[in-house]
């Protein structure tokens, strides 16, 4: 079991850049692997990256490669996203995630499905 908790998300003009953070309870953190999923109003909830346990293997949707960075410090119990050239686009809450499932390739777990713990999210809004 694992509790989470974001942080990081604010108002950023385009191209600015932000780091989100992801605080996970608990001392089996290293044993989930990860992932960051964002919302934007009237749509469904959508992914952008996963990591998996180690930190070894990431997967990210197509509008974050290139873009956004996911990366983990298990001596820590965290995980983040760094956000870069963002887009009014991009606007939306950003959630992190975390499964007990890592028995398959780290590109499988795109579905929110997947994931057995959630953070509140936090918000993340782009002007232009």
């Amino acid at each position: 079991q694992v509790q989470l908790v974001e942080s990081g998300g604010g108002l950023v003009q385009a191209g600015g850049s932000l780091r989100l953070s992801c605080a996970a309870s608990g001392r089996t953190f290293s044993n989930y692997g990860m992932g960051w999923f964002r919302q934007a109003p009237g749509k469904e909830r959508e992914f952008v990256a996963t990591i998996s346990p180690g930190g070894d293997s990431t997967y990210y949707t197509d509008s974050a490669k290139g873009r956004f960075t996911i990366s983990r410090d298990n001596a820590k119990n965290a995980m983040y996203l760094q956000l870069n050239s963002l887009r009014p686009e991009y606007t939306a809450v950003y959630y992190c995630a975390a499964r007990s499932d890592t028995s398959h390739v780290t590109r499988y777990y795109t579905r929110p499905q997947t994931y057995d713990y959630w953070g509140q999210g936090t918000q993340v809004t782009v002007s232009s």
